[in-house]
């Protein structure tokens, strides 16, 4: 069982926020179920984190376990493109004007259902609409 990763998954733990040690346990039981990964987009995003630097969270990633999967083929970037602008239809026919939702949530997400089993967020509701079948943790 492959698990993806969402962005705010890991930068609660490093920063010792409140919700920190429920994530550790849920990272735990994930990662006693199968691997962790991040995507590339998440490991971007991560590493833009102040205080933070790619150094650190290469190795911080790495005494977690977690694996970068740096392969964002082709299929990741079509299933992104469709969804976000299934997405920029849908928001803009609600009268809710141009897009909000950034595109690398949709990166990350295409990501986690072609390459993981299932994805941990801390936004389920988010990805509930523009990705149907993908599997939450």
């Amino acid at each position: 069982m492959r698990t993806a990763l969402d962005t705010n998954i890991v930068s609660p733990v490093w920063s010792g926020a409140p919700q920190a040690a429920t994530i550790v346990a849920q990272l735990s039981k994930a990662r006693a179920e199968g691997a962790l990964v991040v995507s590339a987009p998440v490991f971007i995003e991560l590493s833009a984190v102040p205080g933070l630097n790619v150094q650190f969270v290469r190795k911080a990633l790495a005494e977690m376990a977690i694996a970068i999967d740096f392969d964002t083929g082709e299929d990741i970037w079509q299933l992104a493109a469709t969804s976000f602008a299934g997405y920029a239809i849908r928001r803009f026919n609600s009268g809710g004007g141009s897009p909000k939702r950034l595109l690398a949530d949709f990166v990350i997400a295409s990501h986690a259902l072609l390459r993981a089993d299932r994805f941990m967020t801390l936004d389920t509701n988010r990805y509930a609409i523009d990705f149907p079948n993908l599997r939450l943790f």
